[in-house]
């Protein structure tokens, strides 16, 4: 049996991470307009590849913060997409809240954030039909390779922290795949999931496994010699 929490927080330190990055991350230097266009290039590797930084990309937001003419949309937009891979981690609300006013009231924002919420309650079927709705929202991620599949990945954390057998119709529409296609038969075995007979079983971990409750109850002797007296009475 895994004992271990399938949610662990986004790792601070990548190892994908480059040494100059990680001077820029450690040092006064993060402060330093001149070095927004080396995190920015940073951030085009992250999104060519399943690479993810929060502590880099945060560093970028924190120049905008104090350089509001160094700020890219664009950039700001592809930081938001990939902390959408990261979720249910916290990290997509610590971008936000490093943004402007002005920027949070863009459209494209308000976009991603509609997404982000549908992932956080677990609505991923209304998730992929608003996804899926508007070609703006496919092009808002664009930039992102793989961002479907990762996504797919996200939704697998939570109901694998949540189930410990699911229908694989339901699963399958979660997922946005087709229950024959052999697409969803390779991503739920990625997650050492088990397509067996029309429900797919979910090895059991520290998340999904049932816990007994143990309720006790303090009585001071005081109280219960007051009990134990009342009873007499009777």
């Amino acid at each position: 049996m895994n004992s271990e929490s399938l949610l662990k927080p986004s790792p601070l330190i990548p190892a994908s991470r480059p040494e100059i990055i990680q001077s820029l991350i450690d040092g006064v230097d993060r402060y330093n307009p001149d070095n927004v266009s080396i995190l920015e290039e940073y951030l085009g590797t992250q999104l060519n590849t399943e690479d993810y930084d929060l502590m880099a990309n945060l560093a970028i937001l924190k120049l905008y913060q104090f350089n509001p003419h160094l700020v890219n949309e664009q950039v700001i937009n592809n930081i938001l997409v990939k902390s959408l891979t990261a979720i249910p981690n916290p990290d997509f609300n610590l971008c936000l809240y490093l943004l402007h006013e002005n920027a949070l009231a863009d459209e494209n924002v308000a976009k991603l954030v509609e997404l982000q919420q549908l992932l956080e309650e677990c609505k991923y079927q209304e998730f992929w039909k608003v996804y899926e709705s508007d070609d703006s929202y496919k092009e808002l991620t664009s930039d992102a390779i793989g961002f479907e599949d990762a996504i797919r990945k996200v939704i697998l954390t939570s109901i694998s922290m949540t189930y410990q057998s699911i229908s694989s119709e339901l699963l399958s529409s979660y997922l946005n795949l087709s229950i024959n296609d052999e697409e969803f038969d390779s991503v739920i075995q990625s997650r050492n999931l088990v397509n067996k007979e029309g429900v797919v079983l979910v090895p059991t971990n520290y998340d999904n496994e049932a816990k007994p409750t143990v309720i006790r109850e303090n009585i001071k002797f005081e109280q219960l010699t007051k009990v134990i007296g009342y009873s007499n009475e009777l």
